[in-house]
């Protein structure tokens, strides 16, 4: 669990390659558009991996595909140029959002190909659970969790019922799946009977914004927030998965000496209304502050400001956040299920997420133990040197021209 080891290299197809197959440009088109509508999760996944594939890879040609929004409503993360650098780059948007793309591809299933927007492909990338129709090309497609199915009370039931349907059809059209965490390839293999051959993990990375920042820098960003000089944090989407409840009456029952505020950042989600009502139920109004969606170069002084970030997530097929705060040299509090431990490795308190007595234990630890969180940063810092993106990038590279090849 301390070590991260990359599994060795499962994926074989077609026969061996000469040197002169090696070299031929491939042209690999990339479902962008997670990236061009998702703030967090799966858009920065999707903004920071292609992001660095193209600074990677100059030989091979790229089309990067996505629903651009109607006129007068933009998708909120549009490309720029300066982003995405590449001498044999083409952006193809569509003009219609990300809803109408699903429902065209994957709810109505229409047989209008990727072929017809971006001409013949040797390879598709989609990094967001679902391929659209493709005539010819080998496919790749990124799994990022099984929630629905090993949480399924944590899904708006209408999501739950497409994803159990959209998700497994692109999985038999693909070639090659990756999976963010080992536990994920697992729950691949387990829960839905995928050849392990056919699934690589590819570890996500942490953006070098993410790190240690002096005082003085962060401290705009806490005047600016009107937040504590000692606060503990907590980010994700507001939603039944992240447990912020559980976390609530875990902080109600410290001694009122350990009782630190709460920061509190992510957009409203799924029955978001339970965590909110949770506050007053546990006799913490004024202890709480919910900043909803911050912008992602806010994040790092906010990591920075916080005593300890508090993760007590019921499922993560990676969990971003907690390797983040690592990065940042902040102390964590995160889960012993799931993909949590696999990230963190021995580098932060585990608690059971299901178990109030647990994390309220684990909590006292962090917040008594002055030593412990000095050894929980110096030990955050050198696990979350592990995970890069240029790392993940590479490997991506390596297996898109060994399943095209």
């Amino acid at each position: 669990m301390g070590q991260l080891t990359p599994p060795p290299f499962r994926f074989r197809i077609g026969a061996h390659e000469t040197g002169e197959d090696r070299r031929r440009s491939l042209r690999i088109g990339v479902d962008y558009s997670a990236a061009v509508w998702q703030g967090a999760g799966i858009g920065r996944y999707t903004r920071a991996l292609v992001g660095e594939l193209l600074r990677l890879d100059r030989e091979n040609r790229y089309v990067l595909i996505y629903p651009a929004g109607f006129p007068g409503r933009p998708a909120p993360f549009l490309p720029h140029r300066r982003h995405l650098n590449h001498p044999r780059l083409r952006l193809r948007p569509l003009p219609l959002s990300d809803r109408y793309q699903t429902i065209l591809w994957q709810r109505l299933r229409l047989p209008l190909p990727v072929e017809l927007l971006c001409g013949r492909l040797d390879l598709f990338y989609s990094p967001d659970f679902v391929l659209p129709p493709q005539l010819m090309g080998r496919r790749i497609l990124t799994i990022h969790d099984l929630a629905f199915l090993v949480r399924p009370e944590c899904a708006v039931p209408s999501l739950g019922w497409y994803l159990r349907r959209a998700i497994p059809r692109s999985i038999a059209r693909a070639d090659l799946l990756l999976a963010d965490s080992e536990h994920t390839r697992r729950d691949l293999i387990g829960l839905l009977g995928v050849p392990p051959e056919r699934v690589e993990v590819l570890y996500p990375g942490v953006e070098p914004a993410f790190r240690p920042l002096e005082r003085a820098a962060s401290e705009e960003v806490r005047a600016r927030y009107g937040l504590p000089e000692r606060f503990l944090l907590t980010v994700g989407t507001i939603e039944p998965r992240k447990n912020l409840p559980r976390l609530l009456e875990a902080l109600s029952g410290l001694p009122e000496r350990l009782r630190l505020p709460l920061v509190v950042v992510g957009r409203p989600g799924w029955l978001y209304g339970e965590s909110f009502a949770a506050v007053g139920r546990w006799g913490l109004q004024g202890q709480v502050r919910f900043l909803g969606f911050v912008p992602q170069e806010d994040l790092p002084a906010l990591y920075n400001l916080a005593l300890a970030l508090v993760y007590p997530s019921l499922y993560e097929g990676f969990g971003l956040p907690p390797l983040e705060a690592m990065a940042c040299g902040t102390p964590v509090l995160t889960s012993n299920v799931s993909s949590l431990p696999e990230v963190v490795g021995e580098a932060a308190v585990l608690v059971d997420p299901a178990d109030v007595s647990s994390v309220r234990e684990g909590l006292r630890r962090l917040l008594e133990d002055e030593e412990l969180r000095e050894d929980l940063r110096r030990a955050g810092l050198e696990r979350a040197r592990k995970f890069t993106w240029e790392r993940a990038a590479g490997e991506l590279l390596r297996l898109m021209e060994a399943v095209a090849g």
